[in-house]
């Protein structure tokens, strides 16, 4: 690390300019927090609370005698009231500072960050004043675009948690995890999360960067490798769907966020070789059903010591993202005036579709895996041929979704998914029901227990209070907090209608008992916004469009009004509310067959 020692301006600035640079921000120290509780723990030992999971380092003040050894221990949670180091792994998280003496000294460290909310305190001169600490949070030095909020506190509650993911985790790569022995640059993390990351900061010249990197690796491995920077730690540097596909898919949002055609360009040579390296990989008949792959990683059902034993098939998923990654870099080729080039991909997500469908889908739109994810996926990337396939398929995931009492059934591939492909086949109310669950696993659980970033499993931190036994047990991860996107486009319900934002979809879709909800975003145009609130049966949608752009207004009821720059106030009739916002009665087989006690 290079030092970080000013300290950056936190408020929001001004974009003049969205095209993306090609030097990253640099990392800075942004933001100071007090310690909000100075703890005795069982064991005697003294830890203060700074209310907050940061990426930083304390700051202290003291007197002492020349000589005196001050160590801080650094960790996210409590277990059994005391530092709860275990998720740290070989990381020992520890500062240690010997004093000067001879009057007050203010030291912080230059050299390093820790991932934590508590710190042990041991060889401090008497009691220990929580005023002589300061937190100081560091990371890349990013402007803040995006906001929302809603009448739901927890659901507020979760958006605010993404957002300190994404600052803990952005800092000059986009990393996993802050915490522990790790803290690298995950391609499927940020496949599935920069959606999330560039609107709520500016972050496209950052993670530009890192797909300079991502390409550098790329022609020096051959294959784009499970995280980058590349260093040979855990996993091997071969191909896997989902976390190589970051190539293609991350270029694409930076262009649909954005606007950056020459960004496009630049990384559009990675872009067609990892999808030509797949289609090698796939073969003739267009399957992707050999060789390494994660699949679903850390689906809810797997054991806190298998991660990768999921409940969908992993080259269902494969060969479905070969399909999705092939059709964009068709969209990218066409964006750049490459005709040859989008008319090839094109015919290869052709083939690639056709061939899923033959391997795992039935007439009827059943697929070969049963879960949550593997209908997610189907309906997310459009793979499925026929209107009537889609319908079923669109229920067998409500079904699913029902059976598990409205509870998370998906991993890293089908949780940035889930929530949209129901929505998107007008099941809204059960898309709400499963955003709104606080059960154990949910995205609300972890809110319910005093989460402040979002979790690496969605039970990271058990009922009890103690810590999932699992090796990898983040409590700063942003990868399942992806669905901070769905918060944005469908609950508030603003998204570009074409690249950059110069059209902007105001599209809300309220549900789940919400009586209101807002979001706004700093665009290359200036500032635009949503807001809407239930009155009784009418729905009030309150619009802003910046100059220079324009807006559709695209409520349940009516057809998509267009309107200039300024703020434009729309009405529109609500959706009724389910009579238990929270989740609906599950239904069992002996419901439907009408039976009403026990069996004899």
């Amino acid at each position: 690390w290079a030092p970080v020692v000013e300290l950056a301006d936190t408020g929001a600035r001004p974009i003049a300019d969205r095209l993306i640079s090609d030097e990253a921000p640099p990392v800075r120290r942004i933001e100071e927090l007090p310690v909000v509780e100075v703890i005795t723990t069982p064991g005697g030992h003294t830890i203060l609370d700074i209310g907050q999971n940061i990426t930083g380092r304390m700051r202290f003040t003291v007197e002492a005698p020349a000589g005196t050894e001050i160590v801080l221990r650094h960790a996210e949670v409590l277990e059994d009231g005391e530092l709860g180091t275990r998720p740290l792994r070989g990381a020992e998280a520890t500062d240690r500072y010997l004093t000067a003496g001879g009057g007050p000294e203010t030291w912080e460290p230059s050299f390093t960050m820790h991932g934590f909310r508590y710190v042990e305190v041991s060889g401090w001169p008497g009691p220990v004043d929580p005023g002589a600490f300061r937190a100081v949070v560091c990371h890349s030095d990013m402007a803040r675009t995006g906001w929302f909020e809603c009448s739901n506190d927890l659901l507020t509650k979760l958006h605010e948690n993404v957002v300190w993911s994404m600052r803990g985790n952005f800092v000059d790569v986009p990393t996993d995890c802050p915490q522990r022995d790790e803290r690298l640059g995950w391609t499927g993390d940020l496949q599935v999360f920069a959606p999330t990351a560039c609107f709520l900061y500016d972050c496209g010249t950052l993670v530009d960067s890192w797909l300079a990197d991502l390409a550098a690796e790329q022609r020096e491995l051959g294959t784009v490798p499970p995280y980058v920077p590349w260093v040979h730690l855990m996993f091997p540097a071969k191909p896997a769907a989902a976390w190589g596909d970051a190539a293609v898919v991350v270029p694409w949002v930076l262009y649909e966020r954005y606007g950056d055609v020459e960004a496009l360009r630049r990384h559009y040579p990675s872009m067609r070789a990892w999808v030509d390296e797949v289609a090698s990989l796939a073969g003739d008949d267009h399957l992707w059903d050999t060789g390494f792959q994660l699949g679903d990683w850390l689906d809810p059902a797997a054991p806190p010591d298998r991660p990768a034993d999921t409940r969908t098939d992993a080259h269902l998923i494969a060969t479905a993202y070969h399909a999705h990654t092939a059709r964009l870099v068709s969209r990218a080729a066409e964006v750049l005036g490459l005709g040859e080039d989008r008319a090839h991909y094109d015919k290869l997500a052709d083939a690639v579709t056709d061939a899923f469908n033959g391997e795992y889908v039935t007439p009827s739109g059943r697929l070969a895996s049963d879960s949550q994810t593997a209908f997610a996926v189907v309906l997310a990337f459009d793979l499925l041929r026929d209107a009537g396939q889609r319908r079923r398929a669109a229920s067998r995931l409500a079904e699913l979704v029902l059976a598990e009492d409205h509870r998370i059934g998906t991993g890293f591939v089908g949780t940035p998914l889930v929530c949209d492909a129901l929505a998107g086949e007008g099941l809204v109310d059960e898309a709400y029901h499963l955003l709104t669950q606080t059960a154990c696993p949910s995205w609300l659980y972890p809110v319910t227990m005093g989460a402040t970033t979002i979790w690496e499993r969605w039970d990271s931190m058990l009922p009890d209070g103690s810590i999932n036994p699992g090796e990898m047990t983040s409590f700063n991860h942003y990868a399942l907090g992806a669905v901070a996107d769905f918060l944005h486009r469908v609950v508030a319900g603003i998204a570009p209608a074409e690249p950059g934002y110069g059209t902007i979809r105001f599209r809300p879709r309220p549900g789940g008992g919400l009586s209101s909800a807002a979001a706004r975003l700093s665009t290359a145009h200036g500032e635009a916004a949503i807001r809407w609130e239930r009155r009784g049966s009418e729905l009030m949608v309150e619009v802003t469009v910046p100059e220079g752009a324009r807006g559709n207004v695209d409520l349940d009821d009516g057809p998509v009004s267009e309107v200039g720059p300024g703020v434009h106030t729309v009405t529109g009739a609500c959706r009724p509310v389910a009579d238990d916002p929270e989740r609906p009665p599950r239904r069992t087989p002996f419901d439907e067959m009408g039976a009403t006690g026990p069996l004899e």
